[in-house]
């Protein structure tokens, strides 16, 4: 009995001195760094739809050859949508950018001879505005500044002091700049300025009066903001 105890105790020194040998052989575990991952460039290639507001300020000319001229500001705000596609090559961003936009602009003014189209007061207003342009930018990742420049299609309307009054749609050109940011993946804002000048239109003596006919012209500075999704 002695001696099975005194095996049994030599037995369990033996293990206690052979288990830090075996934890030494054992593999240690491996920590690996986890795997980086690139971010991926933003990319301004595709389509999108918009919403712009802002406000614009110019000028109209009524000039009668018989009743002298008159000049006045025409101001007030537009609001409307955006449309357009991008194309992103390296840095440059080439599109294509359309718009269409109420607007509330309209000035007055009186001066030239009695009798003329703008004896006592005339008015000029414009109640829309449209331009179809192409745009060119650098792109700063999620920042993007551009210009733009194409056509501008609107309204022009002339009330003389008579009451008689022409309402024509005309073609004209526009040109501006702006800048873009990509504030979340498909959500965009932007800040914008255009000139445009649509040119004149021709309102007759019968109509205007003034003893002939009278030319009317509108052109117009807009600052606006805006924000676009992009598909």
């Amino acid at each position: 009995m002695k001696r099975l105890t005194l095996l049994a105790i030599a037995g369990l020194m033996a293990a206690a001195w052979a288990s830090p040998s075996l934890a030494a052989d054992l593999p240690r575990p491996a920590y690996k760094a986890p795997v980086y991952v690139a971010p991926t460039a933003f990319s301004w290639t595709g389509f999108y739809v918009g919403i712009n507001g802002g406000y614009a300020w110019g000028h109209s000319d009524w000039n009668n050859s018989a009743a002298g001229n008159v000049s006045f500001n025409v101001k007030k705000y537009q609001l409307g949508g955006t449309f357009g596609y991008n194309m992103q090559t390296g840095s440059f961003v080439y599109g294509l950018e359309g718009d269409v936009d109420a607007s509330w602009a309209d000035g007055s003014a009186g001066g030239g001879t009695a009798g003329g189209p703008c004896a006592t007061s005339c008015t000029t207003k414009n109640s829309w505005l449209a331009t179809g342009r192409g745009r060119l930018g650098y792109a700063f990742d999620r920042f993007l500044p551009y210009i733009t420049g194409g056509a501008a299609i609107g309204n022009i309307k002339g009330t003389a002091s008579n009451g008689g009054s022409i309402d024509k749609t005309k073609v004209g050109w526009v040109v501006g700049a702006g800048v873009e940011w990509a504030f979340m993946a498909n959500w965009s804002a932007k800040v914008e300025y255009f000139y445009a000048d649509l040119g004149k239109i021709t309102c007759d003596a019968g109509t205007c009066g003034g003893g002939a006919d009278t030319e009317i012209s509108y052109k117009t500075n807009i600052a606006r903001v805006g924000i676009n999704y992009r598909f």
